[in-house]
């Protein structure tokens, strides 16, 4: 048996951490009853007050003295539920300058209005370009919904609540006529004023409104979309025992029967007339509405930024009444974790907001405070580094331990009973070690060492085809790399390279566990395609290609050419005629095809080879 070398393996773990630890830090302060936050795509935040304004906050967290919008006129703000309490930029915003607002005018029902920023300033926005979307009657002055997000799909979404008093006595959120009590969504670049997108789930459905997209709901104040996946998350506020979070998946088509007013969370509300159980769709969390937990669920948003890493992936949300905050996360097996994560003061949280980074924030209504959502557990960081046993087996492996842990004191546990950063000389098995911070934060990583696979004797050499070579096909690998010269060639890792230089060329084959194996070199000797007449130049790059293939050419006179990209079988598929006279180049589009190798022909006139280069499509 012949053992080459054991490559070192590198190794970074992850650390995993139970539950983050949550700090709110304030950002900016001195708005009156802030209830949103938004972003237009820049560094700026936006902030929705609730009496008609709204205020820029510039990238150093600074408000703008002139109001970007002032519509208080236009506002009716006297009841706790009304006012101006949504907004949305248009996706393309740095291109059209258009926003929308969710506000109750002076009547006390709600619009949908269009507003574009002033060509002059974009700090501030033109007050007379409002264009009114959507009108709907507000049978009472709460439960008026607010929310309004643009989803990936570039439709407007609103939220509607089911018109107010208590347990929805008109019956609006199940009435498919009705727009009260429902989540809204329409094509705001379409139609006058707006169009029905064709694939809305009721669209053709005579008997419910073409603009629903679900049904089933009692007040939906915050709801948002997870900018990585598309998923809807849906903050409903309860009747008198439960808050719910409702969860809609991005491959959703629409449709969804949350449930109210024939249920609130899980239990029956009010079945009169109600479908069987079966037919809705019940919230993924809910929780008593009561002294301990809150009053009203704020909606909130999954934590999408690079800034606090053990916060990415959790759906954060909180209570208007109790100043908890949560997180909410699928568990990996159908089902849902939910964990407490801060118990503030009473602060009104009222909405959450995200930067175009996704860095969080959340609006406290009564104090005027926007606070930035932190993560005191994120700066602590742990990686290893692991050193596998050689492929003889002698026992020679080790961990060392990388950790990151500014302003904090930390103490190591291993399964093997050390405290010290680094193990060496161990043998093959799995490793576990604990390190936490006088912070109370915690990184648990495990290592397995690995003895190095061993490779036989007598490896069938690489064949090598005209400038087609290739490796030896065997199991005990799992990858190949191919050499020029000693130099790695980028992208040729796999068992099969077409040359297309001259020179030494080597291919190295690894194993599961690091070991590899270096073929002898093999010459290859390519054809210089310039030393044709009138050709100075015929290049094709990068080779092997995935997706661009950049052709150049120098030609010493004018002349009527072709180029033709043929696959192994002689079949075109890709071609361009053109007379061209000097330096000339293109690309070829090659991501369509499928891997294998081609040729690119050169044609005099369409009819004579003049050149042809190999070509392998990875």
């Amino acid at each position: 048996m012949k053992y080459f070398f054991a490559a070192v393996l590198l190794t970074t773990v992850c650390g995993v951490f139970a539950q983050p630890i949550l700090q709110l830090q304030n950002y900016a302060t001195g708005f009156t009853r802030p209830v949103d936050i938004a972003h237009a795509g820049d560094a700026r935040l936006f902030i929705v007050e609730q009496r008609g304004m709204i205020h820029v906050l510039n990238a150093q967290g600074q408000t703008l003295s002139t109001p970007f919008l002032d519509i208080r006129a236009r506002v009716n703000s006297s009841a706790n539920e009304r006012g101006l309490l949504g907004l949305a930029f248009h996706p393309n915003y740095a291109q059209n300058g258009y926003f929308f607002v969710n506000y109750t005018n002076t009547s006390g029902h709600t619009r949908i209005s269009r507003f574009s920023v002033s060509g002059a300033d974009a700090n501030v926005a033109d007050p007379d370009s409002e264009l009114i979307l959507l009108s709907v009657n507000q049978p009472f002055n709460n439960h008026n919904g607010g929310d309004l997000n643009f989803g990936p799909d570039g439709y407007l979404y609103i939220g509607m609540g089911d018109g107010g008093s208590g347990g929805d006595p008109q019956n609006h959120s199940q009435t498919r006529m009705s727009l009260l009590g429902k989540m809204l969504r329409i094509d705001v670049d379409n139609g006058d004023p707006y169009a029905i997108p064709p694939d809305n789930p009721f669209a053709e459905d005579d008997f419910t409104a073409d603009e629903i997209w679900a049904l089933g709901l009692r007040n939906p104040w915050r709801f948002s979309f997870d900018r990585h996946t598309g998923d809807m998350w849906i903050g409903d506020v309860g009747q008198n025992a439960w808050e719910e979070i409702d969860f809609q998946p991005a491959s959703s088509t629409g449709g969804e029967n949350y449930g109210w007013r024939c249920y609130e969370g899980n239990n029956a509300y009010n079945t009169s007339g109600c479908l069987p159980a079966s037919n809705y769709v019940f919230p993924v969390h809910v929780y008593p509405n009561n002294f301990t937990n809150g009053c009203s669920v704020t909606g909130g948003m999954v934590y999408r930024g690079l800034d606090f890493p053990d916060l990415y992936g959790h759906y954060l949300y909180t209570d208007f009444c109790s100043g908890r905050i949560w997180s909410l996360r699928p568990n990996g097996s159908g089902g849902w974790t939910n964990q407490q994560l801060l118990v503030g003061v009473t602060n009104n949280y009222v909405a959450f907001g995200e930067d175009q980074n996704g860095e969080l924030y959340i609006a406290l209504m009564l104090s005027g405070i926007i606070q930035r959502v932190r993560e005191i557990c994120s700066p602590f960081r742990v990686a290893g580094t692991v050193t596998d046993e050689n492929c003889s087996g002698s026992g020679d492996g080790a961990i060392e331990l990388g950790i990151d842990n500014p302003g904090a004191t930390h103490t190591i546990a291993w399964s093997t009973g050390a405290t010290t950063p680094t193990l060496s000389n161990l043998p093959a098995g799995t490793y576990s070690v604990s390190v936490s911070n006088s912070n109370n934060c915690a990184r648990t990583l495990s290592f397995t060492i690995n003895i190095e696979d061993e490779i036989p004797d007598g490896l069938p050499d690489v064949a090598v085809d005209g400038a087609t070579l290739t490796a030896p096909d065997l199991s005990f690998f799992v990858s190949y790399q191919w050499y020029l010269n000693g130099e790695l060639i980028e992208g040729a890792t796999g068992l099969e390279y077409v040359a297309t230089e001259s020179g030494d060329y080597t291919v190295i084959g690894t194993t599961p566990n690091g070991c590899t194996y270096e073929w002898p070199a093999v010459t290859v000797v390519i054809s210089s395609v310039p030393s044709l007449p009138g050709l100075q130049r015929f290049t094709a790059a990068p080779n092997p290609v995935r997706d661009a293939l950049r052709v150049e050419m120098i030609l010493e006179n004018a002349t009527a050419v072709t180029l033709r990209l043929a696959d192994a079988a002689g079949r075109t598929v890709w071609e361009r005629r053109e007379r061209i006279a000097g330096e000339w180049r293109t690309e070829i589009d090659m991501s369509r095809l499928k891997p294998g190798a081609y040729t690119l022909l050169l044609l005099q006139r369409g009819k004579r080879e003049w050149a042809a280069l190999p070509v392998l499509k990875q």
